[in-house]
């Protein structure tokens, strides 16, 4: 670009010396041949000026011509680099001799330049002329610019500006250029204004200064811009430092009324259907210099979503290191996710875990094959911190949440020091090394008082579980992809849960009716416990549990089994107890009494029970001894009332053993055999 000024600065001088010392002595048409003949010699570019052309020098040097042009670089389309409807500069001569310069009128009326990059890099105003020498700058003490500048009349008429770089493809148009210069002098006000059309929008563009001389000086100067459009619109008010450090310092504002509008005006348009117009805003303190640019006490809006921060990135390192804090209100993403996912959490994850409902379908679907591209996370280092007052992901909710976050050569650090979800609070690292061939993961969570029920569904659809929890996990895994993170899952954790049940099923009822356990027949079918908890350990994606156990007034439970996470199915056995102490938690979980085996199977959005009455005839061909001692030790704890009614019901499916009404007689003894065979179905 200063190649392309030097060669425009040489052709008005060119120009203007012709202009006035010609006149004198050589007739106009010769003056207009001499004119192009020396811009050839200057540039080796045709001039050519097919319209009219005068100049006069008295009072004032005058210079008119139309119709101009100016050839293109060989090879280059189109021929002509510049073209001009008319060109006019009236110029005072008598204080050039005092080394001041008042343009009375400089207008280019239609001026159509075509600016291009050839495919081997080469700019066509590159001129190329033989013997040139740079341009040396004026030092601290050298001999500066005119003391004095007066600009009149300088206008640009209806202008176009075409840039093609044809080593990357990119290509911008400027149209219906429009702009109006007024200065009286340096230390007068300077106003620029004007405007052009891209892409089919119109963009305004002002400038105000109260004095441009300190920048012509190497000083610093106040600037007020702003550009207003209806697809962007932005301010600057600060002051810009010029010279050996450079500085750019004020308040800056951005208004984007739809992201999704400007990229497409851009010529970038996104891939994806975002349901909101993607409105962004930011207000703030720039403070930018060759090293720094730092952007603080920001306000910022993104939609729905608010926020405040400081920003800033140093540029003097390897690569860019950004640092900072952003403390954002509620953030819902709901409205960015890919409108398969917005629209599986506006169906509010239905589907009860024992019929695939739409909530069922994200878990049907299974984990991505997809690479997943860490790229990214090379490209700067970063300390921030991150606040926000809730989020919203699919129909998962969190709330006030802070995290402090971490990114050294491609290994990104995560310490989420608060959480607050689901009435409990949590605390968690997460770690992922980006560096190597195979991204590596690792989490460590902690979360307490969680109620189960509506975290469990709102993440997985899963609605069977109620109670306050405790769950710790500790998990690595390494992969390209979604699926094989997850079969490289390998780690280790532990669940609590208390006062609470578990829905779609009745443990106790079992005993008494398998059939109306399973079915859902006699209403809503739930076990109540006062305690769930269990230990868990994770292999190659394989989750296994050896421990659970459940204590209930009337049943003790325990559970083992394994989740195939990769596969995304569950094979679980869980061992009911019937016994008689009404002890809850705390109870000895070792109790004897009649255990009912119950098979959980199936993908986790369509899970299976059943009871498991193979295991039970096995048992009893085993050590029929066995199974009906653990019977008389159940009911040697049935008294009348109390406990007895309750267990009797189990049991007998009657009224607890209490008296007949009006008989006065006591219950019948329990008949152990006659229970075996109504608990196997007989």
């Amino acid at each position: 670009m200063k190649k392309l000024l030097i060669g425009l600065l040489v052709l008005v001088v060119i120009v203007v010396a012709a202009a006035v010392i010609l006149p004198f002595v050589i007739p106009i048409e010769t003056i207009r041949e001499q004119v192009i003949v020396r811009a050839k010699e200057a540039t080796g570019r045709d001039l050519a000026i097919d319209g009219d052309f005068s100049l006069s020098l008295l009072p004032r040097l005058e210079l008119q011509a139309t119709d101009v042009r100016f050839a293109n670089a060989p090879g280059q389309e189109p021929a002509d680099m510049v073209r001009l409807k008319e060109l006019g500069i009236e110029l005072e001569v008598l204080p050039l001799l005092s080394g001041n310069v008042k343009l009375g009128r400089f207008v280019l009326v239609e001026p159509d330049i075509h600016l291009a990059v050839d495919k081997a890099g080469k700019p066509n105003w590159a001129f190329g002329t033989p013997g040139e020498a740079p341009a040396a700058e004026s030092g601290a003490g050298g001999v500066g610019g005119p003391s004095e500048i007066s600009l009149g009349e300088v206008r640009i008429v209806d202008g176009r500006v075409i840039y093609d770089d044809q080593s990357t493809g990119q290509k911008v148009v400027l149209e219906q250029i429009n702009f109006d210069v007024a200065l009286t002098g340096l230390d007068s006000p300077f106003k620029a204004s004007g405007s052009l059309v891209q892409n089919g929008e119109k963009l305004e563009l002002a400038i105000d200064s109260p004095t441009i001389r300190p920048i012509l000086e190497n000083g610093t100067s106040e600037i007020v811009m702003n550009l207003k459009s209806a697809v962007v619109t932005a301010g600057y008010a600060g002051t810009v430092t010029v010279g050996k450090a450079p500085r750019v310092t004020g308040d800056v504002d951005l208004e984007i009324p739809s992201l999704t509008a400007l990229a497409a005006w851009a010529g970038q348009p996104l891939e994806a259907d975002f349901a909101t117009p993607l409105a962004f805003a930011v207000k703030g303190a720039l403070d930018a210099t060759g090293q720094k640019v730092s952007f603080n006490e920001a306000t910022i809006a993104f939609d729905d979503i608010k926020g405040t921060g400081d920003l800033a990135v140093a540029l003097g390192g390897a690569r860019p290191a950004l640092s900072g804090r952003l403390d954002l209100g509620l953030v819902d993403v709901n409205p960015y996710l890919p409108k398969e996912k917005a629209d599986a959490a506006g169906s509010g994850g239905q589907g009860s875990g024992t019929t695939s409902g739409s909530g069922g379908k994200a878990a049907a679907a299974g984990w991505s094959d997809e690479p997943m591209d860490f790229s990214g996370l090379g490209a700067a280092d970063v300390d921030f911190k991150l606040s926000v007052e809730g989020l919203h992901v699919q129909e998962l909710k969190i709330g006030r949440s802070a995290l402090a976050m971490t990114l050294k050569n491609a290994v990104l650090g995560v310490d989420l020091s608060e959480l607050n979800l689901y009435g409990g609070k949590g605390q968690g690292k997460i770690g992922l090394d980006a560096s190597k061939a195979v991204p590596a993961l690792s989490e460590q969570f902690v979360l307490e008082g969680i109620q189960a029920q509506p975290l469990l569904t709102d993440a997985a659809g899963f609605e069977k579980l109620e109670g306050t929890g405790r769950i710790e996990v500790a998990v690595t895994a390494s992969g390209k992809s979604q699926r094989a993170m997850v079969e490289s899952l390998n780690g280790k954790g532990a669940i609590k849960f208390e006062n609470g049940s578990i829905n779609g099923i009745n443990l106790a009822a079992m005993v008494r009716n398998v059939t109306t356990a399973f079915s859902g027949g006699g209403g809503e079918q739930k076990t109540d416990f006062a305690e769930l908890s269990g230990t868990f350990t994770i292999t190659d994606g394989q989750l296994e549990n050896k421990d659970m156990v459940l204590l209930n007034p009337l049943i003790r439970v325990n559970g083992a089994g394994t989740s195939d996470l990769p596969a995304r199915t569950v094979n679980y056995r869980v061992t009911p107890k019937v016994v008689a102490s009404l002890e809850g938690q705390g109870g000895a979980t070792d109790k004897k009494g009649l255990a009912v085996p119950v098979i959980i199977e199936g993908p986790w959005d369509n899970l299976s029970y059943r009871p498991d009455m193979e295991g039970v005839v096995k048992d009893l061909v085993k050590d029929p001894g066995a199974a009906v001692d653990s019977v008389k030790d159940t009911l040697k704890g049935v008294k009348e009332g109390g406990a007895a009614g309750a267990l009797g019901k189990v049991l007998q499916g009657g009224d607890g053993g209490a008296a007949t009404s009006g008989s006065g007689e006591a219950p019948a003894k329990p008949d152990v055999k006659k229970t075996l065979k109504n608990l196997l179905g007989n």
